[in-house]
């Protein structure tokens, strides 16, 4: 584990997020937001962990322009941004009310505080029910409710989701955090506070890379191997590079199984959703904040 390119990753998505922060106003296409985001990142010498989720209202996460979207910023909308360095992420998100609401206001203030109180707790020993129960309590106390079936996650090298999930509820488990990298990501919804998978979100992983016939097939599997290894990628970073043909030697990867798709993530009943991230490196005497 190289804490000098976590740390580095961690300071890059700290300034992205100044950055984004800075350009994000109401009714700018998610398109000209995100593109502007990823080449921050690359500027700062970093590469993006994934592509930016920019999801918006009762979309939880994974949503992500396509390479003509045209749908503008409104609403509640979630920035969840990742940077890696030599495959070391830091993954962080921040919401913003584009609507001068109380209400998305005061949901935003619930998932920040959330995990402003989990940093608080984290340590390598403390229980993963735990965490979650101060994330939910957190929650619970502005009126609102913690997703569910969202959750923080472990990181390691090239793997954005590594194994350990960290609940935000007390999910009863004893198990100890932990050394290593996490992700902690309190959702605060003021729905039921559970989420299904909606419409395809344009955002693959490779899973299971093996020989395919189509030539161009093979030659953008080649680029994803080589360029995102595990990490997500998404078309439009597919069609900027081999154009508009390659989405259907993307659907032909996908059919034989070598990519996965995720789904767009929406709350059962339609309930705004914010979010709030950062990742930590603990270790057994202290826990740094990489992406603050």
């Amino acid at each position: 584990m190289s804490e000098k390119e976590i740390t580095q990753a961690g300071k890059i998505a700290s300034q992205v997020k100044v950055f984004a922060k800075s350009i994000i106003k109401k009714d700018i296409l998610l398109l000209e937001i995100a593109e502007k985001i990823e080449n921050k990142i690359i500027e700062l010498r970093g590469k993006p962990a994934f592509p930016v989720n920019l999801s918006i209202n009762e979309i939880a996460a994974h949503y992500t322009p396509t390479y003509d979207d045209k749908t503008t910023a409104y609403g509640l909308l979630k920035i969840d941004l990742g940077v890696h360095v030599n495959g070391w992420v830091a993954d962080t998100s921040f919401s913003i009310d584009l609507e001068n609401s109380e209400k998305n206001k005061k949901l935003i203030e619930a998932s920040k505080k959330a995990l402003e109180n989990a940093e608080k707790i984290i340590n390598s020993e403390i229980t993963l029910s735990e965490i979650g129960k101060e994330i939910s309590k957190t929650i619970n106390s502005y009126g609102f409710n913690p997703i569910v079936n969202l959750t923080g996650h472990s990181i390691e090298q090239y793997n954005l989701h590594s194994g350990l999930s960290i609940s935000n509820i007390d999910n009863k488990s004893n198990i100890k955090l932990g050394e290593g990298l996490f992700a902690i990501e309190p959702f605060a919804t003021d729905g039921k506070g559970k989420i299904y998978d909606g419409k395809t979100s344009g955002i693959y992983s490779l899973i299971h890379p093996k020989n395919t016939r189509s030539p161009l097939s093979r030659e953008i599997l080649d680029y994803i191997v080589n360029e995102f290894s595990n990490l997500p990628f998404c078309s439009r970073w597919i069609i900027k590079k081999f154009g508009t043909k390659s989405l259907i030697a993307l659907k032909q990867l996908e059919q034989e199984g070598i990519l996965h798709q995720y789904h767009q993530l929406i709350e059962v009943s339609k309930g705004i959703v914010s979010q709030a991230e950062n990742t930590f490196l603990i270790k057994k005497d202290k826990v740094i904040n990489t992406s603050k």
